[in-house]
């Protein structure tokens, strides 16, 4: 998540207590205020070391994309979880779009590419404030359940499109996970790089029609998921 996106998701929390209520708006201020410090990255699979080593390669593929020419860096968010890196906005031409995934692909300790970036025009102010609020009701609803280990995901919203990045303990996880995601107001759609502990991202496995893995299911989801 660019650094941008990350004000906005902080800015959008502060505002969810009025809209929440009571224990359930403090809680996720309390828990965004510990994703800006350690506390967050603590609870993680990944652990502070596996935090920190994603910082920096978001760092270095968001340098490399202010290096590249206008537009990168602007228009698309970065997010990284164990290596993996989450593409993810609009920029003006699919030749700008090609050059975003070669620059990304050389940064050091990337293991593996999500390039979900949209060739169109760029998101205005309030789409974006809306995707944070997006962001922030979800993770908020992830905090809320027991049965979830919130701090294995990673949210990143563009125009509605949720994308969920990081680890989950089952399939079952997985599922209930995604399907918080995908009836929170305004998804368009829920599109998952998680992969389950250990094996390979859930987007390049097959799956039953049930889960979203690497591929879009639009709201309203079909009757029975």
């Amino acid at each position: 998540m660019s650094r941008f996106n990350f004000a906005l998701y902080i800015a959008a929390a502060a505002a969810m207590p009025l809209m929440l209520g009571g224990c359930a708006g403090a809680l996720l201020v309390g828990g965004l205020a510990g994703a800006a410090g350690g506390g967050y990255a603590a609870v993680q699979e990944r652990g502070v070391s596996g935090a920190v080593s994603d910082l920096q390669i978001e760092t270095d593929v968001e340098s490399a994309f202010a290096g590249a020419g206008p537009g990168l860096k602007e228009g698309i968010t970065t997010t990284v979880y164990q290596g993996r890196v989450l593409l993810a906005g609009k920029v003006a031409t699919p030749e700008m779009k090609a050059r975003a995934a070669r620059v990304a692909s050389r940064v050091s300790g990337v293991n593996a590419l999500y390039d979900n970036v949209e060739v169109g025009p760029p998101r205005v102010t309030w789409d974006a404030t809306k995707d944070a609020w997006i962001t922030a009701r979800i993770r908020s609803e992830l905090m809320l359940d027991p049965d979830i280990r919130s701090g294995n995901y990673t949210i990143d919203t563009e125009n509605g499109s949720v994308y969920l990045i990081g680890s989950a303990r089952s399939q079952a996880e997985l599922e209930r996970a995604t399907r918080i995601a995908r009836y929170i107001t305004g998804v368009k759609q829920v599109v998952s790089y998680v992969e389950l502990r250990p094996g390979t991202p859930i987007a390049a496995q097959p799956m039953p029609s049930a889960a979203i893995s690497g591929s879009s299911t639009s709201r309203p989801a079909p009757q029975g998921s």
